[in-house]
């Protein structure tokens, strides 16, 4: 048998599933397109790793990203948590050093800050698309240049087109002006890598002080013309880690080890099979006060598994009770809706 731990990032645009062995090797890494169905996405990347590694045991699993209540119910996780901490647990691990950590995804950018191995800051832009993966996916689709050729196309540019970063709409509207002066792509390609970083560091790293080492990670960091970009601002080098676009699932399987290590404990695991069982999330609001919270509740083969969302604990202390039950039968006339 082959013994791993299993770490899975479900984030809005992708979900990283990777299998590490309890020495640290990465023996497995699946990257799947969420396509807004986080569940299918890990049952299938889950299959894919059975069929991959046949013999695999699972000694431990985390799971971490914007899904990762879900797919820890799914998976049964022994740890579950946020995108943060995954991200400065993978970092810290392969270095040490690390003082700011650069992470721009699919959807959200990062910027956390180390001392003495220790998460002391961090900020997080979820809410502007300016600079992460999908807004380059598609500025690289608009210019007829393929995503993996865009941060080369760049670095041939002598001169940088001057963009205006600071917004999606702002950013294609001047990237159309720049064209229709006759700027070449490679000029306006580095320009628009400048000015989103230019963005991302008076947006993120506002107010604080970027220190070295610096590490850039998520899928971005594989355009080149980003790093560079990263390098001219802070005037350092930047490192970009080998394994630097599942670097949240490599945290979250360190934690997961750890916390089976500390607790002795068999791994909570659901196995293989659970991919052939059925799991049903649905929301409900709770009118029980003013907070009128909107509780998830999730139904694993036919039993309710988990809640979540209710800020005063009322469902979810429900479920370690023997009324659980009871408690949802008499709840019939709230309005279940898929999610």
């Amino acid at each position: 048998m082959i013994n791993a731990y299993l770490g899975v990032d479900v984030g809005s645009v992708s979900t990283n599933i990777i299998a590490m062995s309890p020495e640290g090797e990465l023996l497995s890494n699946k990257y799947m397109r969420t396509n807004g169905q986080p569940l299918v996405c890990v049952k299938e990347g889950i299959k894919l790793l059975k069929e991959e590694i046949p013999n695999i045991n699972i000694l431990g699993v985390g799971t971490t990203g914007s899904g990762r209540q879900l797919a820890g119910i799914l998976l049964g996780a022994d740890v579950i948590k946020n995108e943060i901490t995954a991200h400065a647990t993978a970092t810290i691990h392969y270095y040490p050093d690390v003082s700011t950590i650069f992470e721009i995804g699919g959807q959200d950018s990062k910027i956390i800050f180390i001392k003495n191995k220790c998460v002391v800051d961090f900020a997080m832009n979820t809410v502007c698309a300016a600079g992460t993966g999908s807004f380059l996916d598609h500025q690289a689709e608009r210019l007829k240049v393929p995503i993996e050729e865009f941060g080369e196309l760049s670095l041939t540019a002598d001169e940088a087109a001057r963009i205006a970063g600071r917004c999606t709409v702002f950013a294609e509207s001047d990237m159309i002006a720049k064209q229709q002066f006759g700027f070449s792509k490679a000029e306006i390609i580095k320009g628009l890598c400048e000015a989103l970083v230019r963005n991302y560091i008076n947006n993120l790293g506002r107010g604080h002080e970027l220190k070295p080492p610096f590490v850039f990670q998520g899928g971005v960091a594989a355009n080149i013309g980003i790093v560079k970009a990263f390098e001219k601002e802070v005037g350092q080098p930047v490192i970009v880690p080998k394994h630097h676009g599942v670097m949240g699932a490599i945290g979250i399987s360190l934690l997961a080890k750890k916390e089976i290590e500390k607790s002795g404990k068999p791994t909570n695991f659901r196995g293989f099979e659970l991919t052939d069982k059925e799991f049903s999330p649905r929301t409900f609001m709770c009118d029980g006060c003013a907070n009128n919270c909107e509780v998830i509740e999730v139904e694993y083969d036919g039993k309710i598994s988990a809640r979540w969302g209710d800020k005063c604990g009322k469902w979810t202390n429900a479920l370690t009770s023997a009324t659980s039950k009871t408690n949802t039968k008499n709840n019939k006339d709230k309005e279940l809706v898929g999610v």
